[in-house]
C-alpha cells in the first residue's frame, strides 16, 4: 500500500471525490480501521437506504467516536439530508461529536439533490491516481507512459488486461447503471472518438461526426465524463491577453493508462504520436494532483494564439506564472522554443520550462530545459520555489 499525501481535516467531516479505482476505499480502510463503514455498492445496504434514507441513524452507534464512512454516497444523494441533520444534532450536544467521510466518484447527483454539499459543514478533498512523489523509488517513466498510475496497476499481474477491464466495467457498465446513457454501443464509439481529441483543442462537432452521433448527444457524453471525474477540460489562458487566442478548451482523460487503453491503434497510427500524447497526459495529471494535494493554489490553463503559437500548460496563482512545454524528443530545436518565447513577450514575469526527453538540464534564452523524468520527480519543488533558477546560457540549439 502506497503512502498517500492527501491532507485531510482531522476534526471536520469531509467529502473525498475521485474517479473509480483511484484508491479511496483502500486508503480510508487503512487510515480508519475502526470506522463505521457503510458501503452503498453493497446491494442490501443500498436498497435499504434508498427506500428510507432516515434509516442512516440505525447504522451509527449512539456513542460513536470513530468516523462514519459512507462509500459512493452519490448513489443515494438523499442521505445528505440525514448526514446534515445528524451533524446539527450532535453539534447541539457539546459532549458529543460525529464526523462523516463521504466518498464519491461523481458530484453531479449531489449537486442536483443534496443539501449544497452540506452547506460548508464538510470540506472537499480529491483522490487522484498515484503521483510520482507517492510512487517514490517505484516510479518508472516507461511503465507510467504505458500503464498510467491507477494503484492496481502496481499489483495486478497483467496491467494491460486490468485496464481493458477498467474500460469495460467503469466507463461503460457503470455509466449505464447510473442511468446516464442507454446505448452503450454509441457510448463506446464516443469514447474512442474522444481519445483522438486527447491533448487537443476540443471540437465537439468533429467528435460527433467521428462516432456517428448527434452533437447534443456527444456534448451530453462529455458532461458525463466531467461528472464522473474521468476527464478534464483545460481552459485557455487569456488574462490580459495581448494576442488573438483560441477560445475552446483542451481535453484530457484523467490517466495516461486509461487514455491508451481507450485509444484505438491501427497501421496508420504513428507510435510516436501516441507516445507523445501519453507523456503530455502524464505531465498534466501530475500537475493537477500536485497542485491539489499540496494546496498550491494555482489555476491550470493552456495558451494558444490564433496563428498557432502554443504553450502546453500555464500555472497561474499568487505565487506567479509558470509556463511549461512538453516534448518527448531528446534533442530540442529552436522552433520548438517559439511558443514559450512568444508567451514570455506577453508575460515577462513568467518562469519558463520545457520538459523533454533528454538527460541534461540546460538554460537557453531564459527557458529551463529539464529531463522529463527528473522534472516529474521534483515537481512539487519546481512549482513552489523556482527549483531550477533561470540562467544565461551559451548552449547552441540546432535550427
Amino acid at each position: 500500500m502506497y503512502s498517500r499525501i492527501i491532507q485531510f481535516p482531522t476534526e471536520k467531516s469531509f467529502f473525498l471525490f475521485g474517479p473509480r479505482a483511484t484508491g479511496k476505499t483502500t486508503w480510508l480502510r487503512q487510515l480508519f480501521p475502526d470506522a463505521v463503514y457503510i458501503d452503498l455498492l453493497q446491494s442490501d445496504v443500498y436498497n435499504m437506504l434508498l427506500a428510507a434514507p432516515e434509516r442512516l441513524v440505525q447504522f451509527v452507534p449512539p456513542d460513536c467516536q470513530e468516523p462514519v464512512i459512507i462509500d459512493e454516497v452519490q448513489r443515494v444523494p438523499e442521505l445528505l439530508n440525514e448526514v446534515h441533520r445528524l451533524i446539527e444534532q450532535k453539534q447541539q450536544d457539546k459532549n458529543k461529536n460525529i464526523r462523516f467521510i463521504l466518498t464519491g466518484s461523481s458530484a453531479r447527483k449531489l449537486r442536483a439533490k443534496g443539501v449544497n454539499l452540506l452547506a460548508g459543514r464538510a470540506l472537499t478533498r480529491f483522490m487522484h491516481p498515484l503521483t510520482v512523489e507517492e510512487l517514490g523509488n517505484e516510479f518508472s517513466l516507461e511503465i507510467s507512459l504505458v500503464f498510467g498510475h491507477l494503484p492496481a496497476i502496481y499489483s495486478e499481474p497483467d496491467p494491460a488486461d486490468y485496464l481493458a477491464s477498467y474500460i469495460q466495467t467503469y466507463l461503460r457498465e457503470d455509466v449505464q447503471q447510473e442511468g446516464l446513457t442507454r446505448n452503450l454501443q454509441v457510448f463506446a464509439r464516443f469514447l474512442e472518438a474522444a481519445s483522438f481529441s486527447q491533448g487537443s483543442v476540443l471540437n465537439i462537432s468533429e467528435v460527433a461526426r467521428d462516432c456517428g452521433a448527434g452533437r447534443k448527444l456527444v456534448e451530453h457524453y462529455f458532461y458525463i465524463l466531467d461528472d464522473l471525474l474521468l476527464a478534464h477540460r483545460l481552459p485557455v489562458f487569456s488574462k490580459r491577453a495581448k494576442r488573438r487566442l483560441v477560445s475552446h478548451p483542451k481535453f484530457y482523460f484523467f490517466d495516461t493508462g486509461v487514455y491508451r487503453a481507450i485509444r484505438p491503434k491501427g497501421p496508420l497510427d504513428r507510435p510516436e504520436e501516441i507516445d507523445g500524447m501519453a507523456l503530455e497526459t502524464l505531465v498534466f495529471q501530475e500537475l493537477l494532483a500536485t497542485n491539489d494535494l499540496h494546496r498550491l493554489g494555482y489555476e491550470l490553463f493552456y495558451w494558444r494564439t490564433s496563428n498557432g503559437q502554443e504553450v502546453d500548460f500555464v500555472l497561474y496563482g499568487e505565487a506567479g506564472i509558470i509556463a511549461i512545454e512538453v516534448k518527448r524528443a531528446a534533442k530540442i530545436r529552436t522552433k520548438e522554443l517559439r511558443g514559450l518565447k512568444a508567451f514570455a513577450k506577453d508575460y515577462p514575469m513568467a518562469s519558463l520550462y520545457m520538459f523533454y526527453g533528454g538527460e541534461i538540464t540546460m538554460y537557453i534564452d531564459g527557458i529551463t530545459l529539464i529531463p522529463v523524468h527528473e522534472a516529474l520527480q521534483r515537481l512539487p519543488q519546481l512549482c513552489t520555489a523556482q527549483d531550477y533558477p533561470k540562467r544565461p546560457s551559451s548552449v547552441p540549439v540546432p535550427e
